[in-house]
């Protein structure tokens, strides 16, 4: 007997169309998974940008590079304290953070001073070259 393809089979269902969604899914873990990159990275940057500003050496740096000179006394000792976080560096800047000092005394000390001579103002600039920041 020959089975014929037009005989209906009473037993068994049809075939039923399922739709096909997985493309939903697939594009919502596709978004998700962009959205948590692009929130890494900005995290990271953000971080690396805070950590660069935290750096002290930069903040102290800054500080004794922008004295104002108009008021000799605050100036010594502006130059006195912020100058003093290098001074342990090497052996080089400690000598030079003493002849500093020694030159800045006199301003620091006396009840009205007289504006910081050149040679003064000399020493802090070669002072200011040898710092590493």
């Amino acid at each position: 007997m020959k089975a014929s393809q037009d005989i209906p089979l009473n037993d068994i269902m049809p075939l039923v169309e399922v739709p096909d969604t997985s493309w939903y899914p697939f594009g919502g873990m596709v978004t998700l998974a962009i959205m948590v990159i692009l929130g890494g990275i900005v995290w990271w940057k953000r971080r690396q940008k805070r950590l660069k500003l935290a750096n002290p050496r930069h903040h102290h740096y800054d500080r004794l590079t922008h004295i104002d000179w108009s008021n000799p006394k605050r100036a010594a000792y502006t130059i006195t304290q912020e100058g003093y976080y290098f001074s342990h560096d090497n052996d080089r800047t400690h000598g030079a953070y003493d002849h500093l000092i020694s030159r800045l005394e006199p301003y620091k000390y006396a009840p009205a001073v007289d504006p910081i001579d050149a040679q003064t103002i000399g020493y802090y600039h070669l002072y200011c070259e040898m710092i590493d920041v």
